[in-house]
């Protein structure tokens, strides 16, 4: 048997042809590139904790990124991402309900518009979620995958290769408006029951005070001058650290809850930065969307987001908008027609109370 040789660069584009991606249009450490591997490792490895999937996700690639283009925490960005839109689905272990395990999402789709679909879902042992029968290309866009087909025929179709339609408004069912006081008074009033939390090792908090504008830069650990409620992240013995919310007095906690509280089934981080987003604009430091001109696509318009939003909120983003390049400085990026601006705006401002910003002046 002959061994050739195969370069890095010839390794890793061997890889994204492996991934189903075109390895002259993108390369192994694209968005694009990052969310196949954790489908493809989902396949084989679910159910799983996250931090198994970016693990593997990791040993596969560090290998060939010499420049260490990839981080940990963006491929845990970017598992978030899929569980939000629903790719995977995350629930809690029967045996531990302080511990959660990511499962595939069966194999489905929503019509985005017509004759235009967002797959979602993973099969097992990384088979392809539409085959030849479909007959289309499936455009990946970010952490998003897609297909246009004649609308006439496309639901027909994507039934037969397997998929079930998902229905819009099943998509978009997201929590009632809320005034963004009346969210924080419910968080109060789970810490005022909670019982004494005792030492807590390893507890990061969100500082309400810092920059909305950098949300890896707001977490840190409690100091001597935090007294208030926060929300933070405690580690545990296996598994990916616990999301909660926690009352501290002069650096020390005193109160504890574990998310998520609303069901048992609801998505812990969805909680957490819906809380957060509440906490901010109470304070007077909401967080932000900006908007601005769409150079090369007239007719639309991009929007920066600078820190991640729940669940609900991401699938609409992924419905009336497509994931692009991250602005420098941003969490996500999307281009949206013109048209549906003024309704995205309503929407991220009655929900999560944010400040819409556009460029030249505010929306």
């Amino acid at each position: 048997m002959n061994i050739t040789p195969v370069s890095g660069t010839h390794a890793a584009e061997r890889a994204v042809r492996a991934l189903g991606l075109d390895e002259t249009a993108t390369d192994l450490f694209s968005t694009e590139a990052i969310c196949a591997s954790l489908r493809r490792a989902a396949s084989f490895l679910c159910p799983a904790t996250p931090r198994r999937l970016v693990e593997a996700v990791l040993e596969a690639i560090s290998p060939l990124d010499e420049a260490c283009l990839v981080t940990r925490g963006q491929v845990a960005e970017q598992l978030d991402l899929l569980v939000s839109i629903g790719d995977l689905v995350e629930l809690p272990r029967q045996e531990d309900r302080g511990s959660r395990q990511l499962y595939l999402a069966p194999p489905s789709y929503v019509a985005k518009a017509p004759g235009q679909y967002l797959l979602l879902g993973v099969r097992p042992n990384a088979s392809p979620l539409v085959d030849e029968s479909v007959d289309t290309e499936v455009l990946y866009e970010g952490h998003t995958r897609s297909v246009e087909l004649d609308p006439e025929v496309g639901p027909i179709r994507l039934r037969a290769a397997g998929l079930r339609e998902i229905r819009r408004e099943h998509w978009l069912n997201h929590p009632s408006a809320d005034r963004a006081a009346a969210v924080v008074v419910a968080m109060r009033q789970r810490l005022d029951q909670a019982a004494e939390s005792g030492h807590v090792s390893g507890l990061t908090i969100i500082d309400p005070g810092a920059s909305v504008h950098y949300y890896r830069g707001r977490w840190r650990p409690p100091s001597d001058g935090d007294s208030g409620d926060f929300v933070a992240r405690r580690p545990q013995a296996y598994g990916a650290d616990l999301w909660c919310l926690v009352r501290i007095e002069r650096g020390v906690p005193r109160a504890l809850v574990d998310l998520p509280v609303e069901t048992s089934d609801a998505t812990a981080y969805d909680e957490a930065w819906r809380f957060q987003a509440a906490i901010d604009a109470v304070i007077g430091n909401p967080q932000v969307m900006h908007v601005r001109s769409a150079a090369g696509a007239p007719g639309s318009r991009l929007l920066d987001l600078f820190g991640p939003v729940p669940g609900w909120a991401q699938r609409y983003l992924e419905l009336v908008g497509t994931p692009v390049s991250r602005a420098r400085g941003a969490l996500t990026s999307y281009r949206v027609p013109i048209s549906v601006i003024g309704e995205m705006s309503a929407f991220v401002t009655d929900m999560l109370w944010m400040h819409v910003r556009e460029e030249g002046g505010v929306a």
